[in-house]
């Protein structure tokens, strides 16, 4: 791509779809269409196809859809998974009938079997059951994989697909409902700190382990796939990142926070799967590397926490410091 390349970043208002737009807008790209409100429904396929035919984007980035932590996926399993089946479906489709011929599409590390073997390898992929508490959102996450090499395989597309580690960062979701351990951590400590309270419950052991990785380094990996690589039979694993435990990332959040207070695990809980890193030879192979050191990570998500809590529309928000 070139600094002149119609962009699309289907999902921009997602974590990693944000970072995208940061990356592009740090490397001079002036014709990135579909941005905030010119972003059309992805669920809506008439919406998305007009979208297409309008815009005519030269590469696309398919990084939207419905995700949560464990409580959300056990609560919310139909709408996780029918939200990603038509996001995907609808970007998809218009994108080949409106001829583009580049796309990359971010699946997640959930999609893997839960007991695969470590660190997990896409040669992996559907060889055994998933977890079964993400394991709608998951099938509706392979699903997209396997239909970006379908399209591919068809009408020779180079419709690409990437398996990113755990990301976090900044612009996070870090709602109780919709957080991912990283910033739902940052969110509950910053809040027991300001109640003055002298414990707060994590759920599970504390003892599965996750490889996570800052989401602009994860944009700038994307942006490196689509220049670099061409094979789109196969998904890349983007990881490189730090594999802790998630006592290891509440102790170490907990630092940033300045929060005094106990960390308690309450092990009636679920742990999720027991461990996912990713076994990235092949990005790393490809001269790419992660830029931005884990405790560097941590104190520009927690900056933008405060930036999200100082926010006139977020003053009188609640915030629960337990749940």
């Amino acid at each position: 791509m070139d600094a002149n390349t119609r962009v699309f970043v289907a999902g921009g208002d997602t974590l990693i779809g944000a970072a995208l737009l940061r990356q592009l807008d740090n490397r001079g790209f002036t014709n990135v269409v579909g941005r905030g409100e010119d972003e059309p429904d992805l669920r809506d396929a008439h919406a998305v196809e007009t979208f297409f035919a309008e815009t005519r984007p030269e590469c696309v980035f398919l990084a939207a859809g419905r995700s949560g932590g464990i409580k959300c996926n056990q609560e919310h399993p139909a709408q996780l998974m029918l939200d990603n089946l038509l996001v995907q479906t609808n970007v998809v489709k218009a994108a080949h009938e409106a001829g583009v011929q580049d796309l990359l599409y971010l699946a997640s590390s959930c999609s893997y079997p839960k007991h695969t073997e470590q660190p997990m390898r896409v040669e992996s992929l559907f060889t055994d059951k998933l977890e079964p508490t993400n394991e709608a959102y998951a099938t509706a996450k392979l699903a997209g994989l396997v239909l970006c090499q379908a399209y591919s395989r068809e009408y020779g597309r180079r419709y690409l697909q990437c398996i990113p580690a755990n990301a976090f960062g900044i612009e996070d979701d870090f709602t109780p409902e919709g957080g991912h351990v990283i910033p739902a951590l940052f969110a509950r400590m910053h809040a027991a700190k300001e109640e003055g309270a002298d414990h707060i419950d994590i759920w599970g052991t504390g003892k599965p382990r996750r490889e996570f990785l800052f989401a602009d380094d994860i944009a700038d990996a994307c942006l490196f796939l689509v220049d670099n690589h061409s094979d789109a039979t196969a998904p890349v694993n983007v990881g490189g990142g730090d594999d802790l435990s998630i006592a290891e990332v509440a102790e170490a959040i907990k630092m940033v926070v300045g929060f005094p207070g106990e960390l308690r695990f309450d092990t009636s809980k679920p742990d999720g799967m027991p461990l996912k890193a990713l076994e990235s030879s092949q990005l790393l192979s490809l001269g790419w590397q992660p830029r931005t050191p884990f405790a560097v990570a941590l104190s520009e998500t927690y900056d933008s926490f405060l930036r999200h809590q100082n926010a006139p529309e977020n003053q009188n928000a609640p915030q629960r410091a337990v749940v």
